[in-house]
């Protein structure tokens, strides 16, 4: 059969994977060129970048005053992982968990810590019911499911009266939404999201109910050293002033300086916003005449303008066994790279079969259009390829 030929443009910038993202608009590698290398991360002029990285955070996403912020190891899940084993324990725990990551904090809660935990699940493109939360008990959530799409509706269905914890996974939803600050305790980010920074750092922001938690309660567990917060039953203040409990990559360090003084120039916090939310319009406008896509989550409330994942909902593709389903989603994707016109837009490896576009504040509206006409050109090849092996199955 005769195929459509390709669109004839191409997005000046393919790179649509959510996590690590792309660079900010313009970004090239002489951004780099004051990077404190060779240099001991303890001397002056280096604990006064990674100083600069946390001033210039919480700047941006408007902190409370009294709020400790802190760089750590391990990209977001080293920063949610010291959370957990740090916290949690000292009461009942309610774990959202509605996609990849999420359910990741409900298995180290329930058989790792091995804490008093209820799991409220959801499927992908869904959210658990909220109003089952126990305010007596600790909570942890992320804000975003950077694998399903869907993220959590403002902060209304957190008690202002809560005696827990909130925890709260934001990696793919800061500087790019707006965070409760007020019914949250502990907020953990990584610098490979919105703002297109290089991995293996993460963010740890705590309340100071956070802070008395650590210092009034000491887990039952020993803690490696890589998660430890407090000495002497008191806040290791230096690790939230650029003092990092392991030594980081002054490289990555000014990376995410660029990132952060790009964020400034762009208006901040809501120039960010406004420039993730017009790639989700994009998509959106694209998805409302669509014959075969539609959002993984259903409810626009919810819906991220992050990592937003699109399912297939055309009869020749929801006829297929779940494997084929699977193979055909991963066809589309391995067309759009082999055609340079999107990469690493395949849905996550536990989520349904799917596609999934990043579209953070570092993705130009105008490239997410120039992909657009692509996604429909490879849905239609592998949409061929389909019917063709069917009628000649059918033939034989």
């Amino acid at each position: 059969m005769a195929y459509a030929a390709p669109p004839d443009t191409r997005p000046q910038s393919a790179n649509f994977s959510s996590g690590p993202c792309t660079k900010r608009p313009g970004w090239s590698l002489d951004a780099l060129r004051r990077a404190h290398l060779g240099r001991s991360h303890r001397a002056r002029a280096p604990k006064a970048a990674l100083a600069e990285v946390i001033h210039r955070s919480r700047a941006i996403l408007g902190m409370p005053a009294d709020w400790q912020l802190g760089i750590m190891a391990g990209s977001d899940t080293g920063a949610f992982e010291a959370a957990m084993w740090n916290l949690l324990g000292a009461r009942g725990v309610d774990v959202l968990s509605f996609e990849s990551f999420s359910e990741g904090w409900a298995t180290d809660a329930v058989k790792q810590l091995r804490v008093d935990a209820r799991v409220l699940s959801a499927p992908y493109g869904a959210l658990p019911d909220l109003a089952e939360l126990d305010p007596a008990r600790d909570l942890v959530l992320a804000w975003n499911g950077t694998t399903s799409g869907v993220k959590l509706p403002g902060g209304d269905f957190i008690s202002a009266a809560r005696e827990g914890l909130v925890l709260c996974d934001a990696t793919s939803a800061a500087f790019a939404m707006d965070l409760p600050w007020n019914k949250l305790d502990v907020v953990t980010w990584s610098w490979q999201k919105v703002l297109g920074g290089e991995a293996a750092h993460g963010m740890l922001a705590l309340s100071p109910r956070a802070v008395a938690r650590l210092e009034s309660y000491k887990p039952a567990w020993p803690l490696p050293k890589i998660f430890r917060l407090t000495k002497g039953g008191k806040l290791i203040d230096g690790l939230f002033a650029g003092e990092t409990i392991n030594t980081p990559s002054m490289l990555c360090v000014e990376d995410a300086l660029d990132g952060l003084r790009w964020a400034e120039s762009v208006g901040g916090l809501p120039g960010l916003k406004a420039r993730s939310h017009a790639n989700l319009a994009a998509i959106s406008a694209w998805v409302a005449h669509s014959t075969w896509a539609a959002f993984l989550a259903t409810d626009p409330a919810r819906r991220s303008n992050t990592s937003i994942c699109l399912k297939i909902i055309a009869p020749w593709f929801t006829a297929l066994a779940a494997d084929q389903q699977a193979a055909a989603a991963k066809k589309i994707a391995t067309l759009l790279e082999k055609e340079g016109a999107a990469l690493d837009i395949g849905a996550y490896r536990d989520a349904p079969p799917g596609l999934r576009i990043w579209g953070g504040a570092t993705v130009e509206t105008s490239d997410i259009e120039k992909l657009l006409p692509w996604l429909d050109w490879a849905e239609a090849q592998v949409r061929g390829d389909v019917e063709a092996a069917t009628a000649n199955q059918a033939a034989a």
